[in-house]
């Protein structure tokens, strides 16, 4: 439960046991990004967009104020863990990810737990991803319709991620997981 102290010892668990699985798709994602960019650089925003995971699924569960950060920077340093040659770029992703997450969530001051505002915040970061594959793709090398199709995935992909983390999200709050996490 949240206190005006800060968050519950539960909530915190929960977090970090979200951060170290959702850490660890991260880290999978993270050795999988020179193999799509040297074989298959179109899909790089889609796996680029599996790092929205930790703040999605902490929101849709526990439902309360820094869970998306929370989670999200725990996810990076188990992902760090798992690929070294990452950990910057894990930890400004798990801050920039997060922090977007938040900032939604606090437009909403925290009640307003919709699909669509999970879906916004994949839009915004999705915008953001497809920003950042263009320069580290060189996208201006592809033919026409690999760019049109790179920023497209690049856009789709944190929302597509999105859905899953609402879904696992969604399980396990009817499993009962959030009852001592949540208000």
């Amino acid at each position: 439960m949240a206190t005006r102290k800060g968050l519950s010892t539960s909530v915190l668990l929960t977090c970090a046991a979200i951060g170290v699985a959702t850490g660890a798709v991260g880290g999978l994602a993270g050795w999988l990004t020179p193999v799509v960019l040297a074989t298959l650089p179109i899909l790089y925003g889609f796996v680029l967009g599996a790092h929205v995971l930790p703040g999605i699924i902490a929101q849709e569960l526990i439902r309360l104020p820094w869970v998306a950060l929370i989670s999200h920077v725990v996810a990076a340093l188990v992902a760090s863990a798992m690929a070294p040659q990452w950990a910057f770029r894990f930890l400004g992703t798990a801050i920039l990810f997060g922090g977007i997450q938040e900032l939604v969530a606090a437009l909403t001051r925290y009640r307003v737990w919709s699909a669509w505002r999970f879906f916004l915040s994949a839009i915004v970061i999705g915008v953001l991803v497809a920003v950042v594959v263009a320069f580290a793709a060189h996208l201006a090398t592809l033919a026409l319709w690999a760019q049109i199709v790179y920023l497209a995935l690049a856009v789709l992909g944190p929302v597509a991620w999105t859905a899953v983390g609402l879904g696992i999200g969604s399980a396990l709050r009817r499993a009962g997981v959030a009852r001592r996490a949540s208000r």
